[in-house]
């Protein structure tokens, strides 16, 4: 089929499946159906001699994809004389390596936080490097070229690649920072050093294999690249994807005018009117009502309540969980769905009947709480050696959390059945033909480019293998860990067994089923009342395996991108090693420099939300596992072994049985679909478990926002001025994200940081838009019972 036929075009950049309207009759006459059905053939692995079928349309595909979503996003071309690893490259990676992570990771201990994705790099490095090209002498240093010319489409993926591999919070710096505000532990450089390079990287040392299995075949999609692919080729093509092109103002224009308005906005719900970030506007009317306050009440939007007024005008707020404008309307429509079900409907039911003692507590909350209502001292029931001293919990309390973190354990548990039931029923055929395919299907046009270019040595990943299991055993063995090396030894064979099937299901399916919760069942049996050794296992069993497949991920964009491997590792590992570095330094910084930091009440909002939930997990799995392991039966018996249960009035309720829903549930919607295959049950995910998996800290005003932006942009518009949201959604995304997190950093560092926060302090601090938001039964997290001093609530210790 002819690259200029106008049909074509069209199919390129929209399958017909996703067509609507007049763009789905235009398709259908242009023979696209019959396009797909014949593609339909190829996927389900049809012998060519078949008669049925047209052996001249599939020969058309032997320098094409055989799969239409790759072909609509996927050049199958490749100048293999494009300079790649170039020292722009490098220095433009590099930058992005230490900016990047550094801002997240000082976002990250912050409420509400912005996370700076990769798209705003991917973005950003655009105009830099066609700057960098047009303006760096053509000089040549110890033979290196300072400008090797245009700034080209493979440089731009190095670049994003080194961007984006760390950007995140190191999963480990979580460690540190709990060691450090529960278990006192501070510990040097080194053992910090050591602990988040051995997490982080791993996992990149089973990338000889997983190339094999999850990179080379082309039945290994991974859906979520092809929207970097089509960005990429956007980018550095004169032509727009979608039907037809949008005329208006540039992309780089555009990002520069939203980028200001965001940064602008900002100073009025992050400093001048902090009201509209938290615009609780029930509560004001009723400020002391406790059952309002539990309802519509979002002090810091962390705790004390659900929410449900449900507005805000901070896109630090609406953004917490994710950009809206990057993630797929059905996706959106899944998880807004299962937090309306779960949070809206069956949390109040749950707290108001006094499950879990519910009402003696806020109902949500990100803490532990003792009998009091006092946070969970968890000092007073540990050993010297951070172990749990029994004796001390019993003279102490039992522990207590909140009804939503009660329910986040049981949607983390009904998750994990539910993507597997998923991933089972709609997609068994493809998983089962696909990963035979796999072990012996011919290489497309993509590996046949590919194959030109020398593959990465097999020693290199034993190198990175030996190195980061020497820094793990030295990291477990010189500091008091309390983790034997055989469980050390244990996680990695957990991670590295399920890399290749949860791989699988990922490239196909776009679904990862994370291994957080399995690991923590398993040390809760194995260690018990070891909170330490229980963080490292799951770090190691968990972000070993997810590292392993962001490694992988990264390999098939360059595969896609005709990357040469060799440069795609590189760059991938010396951009962790710096990010991660980077990462501690900030992290070193703050809790040197910030005052109160991870308390409650730290007044520029650096609460570290996810570091107390992360906290009170280790707790919450090592008490109970040792009281299991001694023979107790407790109020959340079992949240290590998914036995969170409590008993109130003879009433038995325990998440249990989540696990149960989480298999049963995916069951319904697939067996009415096949009754109903043109229903909106088709779309139905198992997202809907774990897309509120931020809950808490989020709350409704987190989630509601989000969706409602989401139906906007990633439904209307698209769906009917497609051209503009295909030009302008994803600039506009960056240009939001960046705006505001540059405003954070000059509002903190100028305004907040200075004098001990007293720029400004006295004209702003006591106007009513800055006060509303933190007072009454909202903000003091007055629950519907509260207690009088030195009143007790729940069982005794063991007396359950």
């Amino acid at each position: 089929m002819a690259d200029n036929d106008p049909h074509y075009t069209l199919r390129q950049h929209r399958p017909a499946s996703q067509l609507s309207g007049s763009d789905e009759k235009l398709a259908n006459e242009a023979g696209v159906k019959h396009l797909e059905e014949s593609d339909i053939a190829v996927l389900t692995g049809a012998q060519f001699d078949d008669p049925n079928l047209d052996k001249e349309h599939i020969l058309a595909f032997d320098d094409e994809s055989p799969y239409p979503e790759v072909r609509s996003a996927v050049a199958n071309t490749d100048d293999p004389d494009m300079p790649v690893s170039t020292l722009r490259a490098w220095i433009i990676g590099i930058a992005w390596a230490i900016l990047i992570p550094g801002l997240n990771q000082f976002f990250f201990f912050r409420f509400p936080s912005v996370t700076i994705t990769g798209i705003v790099a991917q973005l950003l490095s655009f105009p830099v490097g066609r700057a960098a090209a047009a303006w760096v002498p053509r000089w040549t240093v110890f033979g290196v070229p300072l400008n090797p010319g245009p700034f080209n489409v493979k440089e731009h993926v190095l670049i994003t690649i080194m961007a984006t591999v760390g950007y995140q919070s190191a999963y480990a710096t979580d460690i540190i920072a709990v060691q450090r505000v529960y278990y006192n532990q501070i510990y040097n450089f080194s053992y910090q050093w050591f602990v988040v390079m051995s997490t982080q990287l791993i996992g990149f040392s089973i990338g000889g294999v997983a190339r094999r299995f999850l990179v080379s075949p082309p039945s290994m999609i991974w859906p979520y690249n092809l929207v970097n692919c089509a960005l990429f080729n956007t980018l550095h093509s004169t032509q727009y994807a979608g039907i037809g092109t949008h005329a208006g103002m540039s992309r780089e224009k555009f990002f520069v005018y939203a980028f200001i308005a965001s940064f602008t906005w900002y100073f009025f719900p992050g400093y001048i009117f902090q009201a509209l970030s938290y615009f609780s506007w029930v509560t004001w009317i009723r400020p002391d009502d406790a059952t309002i306050a539990a309802l519509f009440g979002l002090h810091n939007s962390y705790v004390h309540g659900m929410g449900m007024s449900v507005v805000t005008f901070d896109w630090s707020q609406i953004a917490y969980i994710g950009s809206p404008l990057a993630t797929p309307w059905w996706a959106e429509a899944n998880i807004f769905a299962g937090f309306v079900f779960f949070f809206w409907f069956l949390t109040p039911i749950l707290h108001f009947t006094n499950t879990w003692f519910g009402t003696y507590m806020p109902i949500s909350s990100r803490t532990s709480y003792d009998n009091q209502l006092q946070p969970y001292n968890v000092s007073r029931i540990l050993k010297p050696d951070s172990t749990i001293d029994l004796d001390a919990y019993h003279a102490y309390s039992p522990l207590f959390i909140s009804t939503t973190f009660a329910m986040s354990y049981g949607l983390s548990f009904a998750s994990i059945t539910a993507t597997l039931m998923h991933a089972f029923l709609y997609f068994r055929k493809q998983i089962w033909v696909q990963s035979r395919r796999a072990m012996s299907e011919q290489p497309d046009i993509h590996a046949r480019l590919m194959s030109r270019y020398p593959q990465v040595p097999e020693w290199w990943y034993l190198s990175i293998f030996l190195s980061m299991f020497t820094l793990g055993i030295i990291s477990i063995e010189v500091w008091p860990t309390q983790m034997p090396v055989w469980a050390f030894v244990l996680a990695l064979i957990i991670a590295f067994t399920y890399v290749i099937p949860i791989g699988m299901i990922q490239a196909i399916t776009n679904q990862q089923v994370g291994l957080n919760v399995i690991t923590e069942l398993i040390i809760g049996y194995a260690l018990p009342g070891r909170p330490v050794a229980m963080m490292m296992f799951k770090t190691w069993g968990y972000i070993t395996m997810a590292q392993a497949l962001s490694f992988t991920s990264d390999f098939k964009l360059g595969h896609y991108m005709k990357v040469p491997p060799r440069p795609m590792f590189w760059s991938q590992v010396l951009a962790t090693i710096i990010a991660g570095t980077a990462q501690l330094g900030v992290q070193a910084w703050m809790f040197t420099n910030i005052d109160g930091m991870c308390s409650p009440d730290q007044r520029d909002g650096f609460i570290c939300p996810s570091t107390e939930v992360f906290g009170t997990a280790s707790i919450i799995v090592s008490v109970v596992s040792y009281l299991i392991s001694a023979g107790r039966n407790q109020i959340y018996s079992g949240v290590s072994l998914a036995l969170v249960s409590s008993s109130l009035k003879g009433r038995h309720i325990t998440l249990v049985f989540f696990f149960l829903v989480g298999a049963v549930a995916p069951i319904v919607p697939w067996l009415l679909s096949k009754k109903y295959p043109n229903s909106l049950l088709k779309y139905i995910n198992p997202v809907i478990f774990n897309g509120t998996g931020l809950i808490p800290p989020a709350t409704a005003l987190n989630y509601v926002p989000w969706a409602a932006v989401g139906f906007i942009f990633q439904y209307v518009i698209r769906r009917r001025h497609f051209s503009w949201w295909t030009k302008y959604n994803y600039v506009l995304s960056a240009a939001l994200d960046s705006g505001v997190a540059v405003s954070i950093l000059l509002i903190f560092f100028a305004l907040q940081f200075p004098k001990n926060g007293a720029i400004g302090a006295t004209s702003l601090s006591t106007w009513w838009g800055n006060t509303i938001p933190f007072t009454g039964a909202d903000a003091n997290g007055i629950p519907i019972r509260p207690l009088v001093p030195g009143e007790k609530f729940g069982y005794g210790a063991f007396d359950l």
